[in-house]
C-alpha cells in the first residue's frame, strides 16, 4: 500500500507555503519555557514566590510566541540584563531539551510530510534563538524534515508578532508569488498576529499549546484546530490509500 496525496483546493486558491510554529504547535515541551524562565529569573535575582516573579511570569505567559530576547528586554529594561537573562534562558531550555523532555506533537511529523507530499512547501519557525532551535531539531531527528527553519535572527531580529519570519519564508523559499497562498499555524496569539500581518489567507490556531480558543480567535485566527494534525485536511490535502 502506498499513500497518495492530492489537494482538492482550486489551483488559483491553493496554499503553496505553510509556516509552522514549533514549541506548542509541532513540538510538545510540557511547559519548559516556564522552567527555563525560572532559571533566567533566578540568575538575575528574581526569586519564585515574590510579587516581582509573579508579574514577570504572567508577562511571559501572555507573550508566548514572541522573540525571547524581546520579552527579556521588556522585563528587565537594561540591555545587558536582558542579554544575560536571555542567555541563561536559552542555556536552561537547551539543557531540558538535552534531557529528553520534548516530543513531537502527535501527528505533527505526519502532517508535515503529508503537506510536502502534496507539493506544499513547509517552513518551521520559532521565537527561540538559533542554537535552541537547532537543539530541538536534533533532539527530534528533524534536521532534514523541511527545507528551511527560521528564528528571529534569520528575519531581521524582530520575531513575532511582526510578520517578518512569515515573509522571510516566502522570500527565501520562493514557494509562491502571493501572500494569499500562505498558511500560518501556531499555538499563541502572537502566531496569529504575525500571520495576519503577513497577509496569510489561513491563520490557524492550535489548542496544543499556550493559548486557548478565545485568545487565538481574538488575535485573528481564521480557524482553530485541535492540533496541527488537522491542518492537511483543512488545506484540502487528502490521503488516498490505494494499492501501488
Amino acid at each position: 500500500m502506498v499513500s497518495h496525496l492530492t489537494t482538492n483546493a482550486a489551483d488559483d486558491q491553493a496554499i503553496e507555503l505553510v509556516v509552522l510554529d514549533m514549541a506548542g504547535t509541532t513540538v510538545a515541551d510540557g511547559g519548559l519555557v516556564e522552567q527555563a524562565f525560572d532559571a533566567a529569573a533566578r540568575h538575575l535575582g528574581v526569586e519564585p514566590g515574590t510579587p516581582d516573579h509573579a508579574e514577570k511570569l504572567a508577562y511571559v505567559r501572555a507573550t508566548m510566541g514572541e522573540s525571547k530576547i524581546s520579552v527579556f528586554r521588556h522585563l528587565f529594561g537594561d540591555e545587558d540584563k536582558a542579554q544575560a537573562a536571555n542567555a541563561r534562558f536559552e542555556e536552561a531550555y537547551g539543557e531540558l531539551v538535552d534531557g529528553g523532555l520534548i516530543a513531537p506533537v502527535p501527528g505533527a511529523r505526519e502532517a508535515v510530510e503529508a503537506l510536502q507530499a502534496a507539493g506544499i512547501t513547509v517552513v518551521l519557525s520559532t521565537g527561540f534563538a538559533r542554537v535552541t532551535q537547532d537543539a530541538i531539531l536534533a533532539a527530534l531527528g528533524w534536521q532534514d524534515l523541511v527545507p528551511l527553519t527560521l528564528c528571529p535572527a534569520d528575519a531581521g531580529g524582530r520575531g513575532r508578532p511582526y510578520p517578518d519570519m512569515v515573509l522571510a519564508a516566502l522570500l527565501r523559499t520562493g514557494a509562491t508569488d502571493a501572500v494569499q497562498k500562505i498558511a500560518v499555524a501556531g499555538d499563541t496569539s502572537y502566531d496569529m498576529l504575525s500571520g495576519r500581518r503577513a497577509g496569510a489567507s489561513v491563520v490557524a490556531g492550535v489548542l496544543t499549546g499556550a493559548h486557548d480558543e478565545d485568545q487565538l480567535t481574538a488575535a485573528g485566527a481564521t480557524h482553530v484546530l485541535g492540533s496541527v494534525a488537522e491542518l492537511p485536511a483543512l488545506l484540502g490535502v487528502v490521503r488516498d490509500d490505494r494499492p501501488a
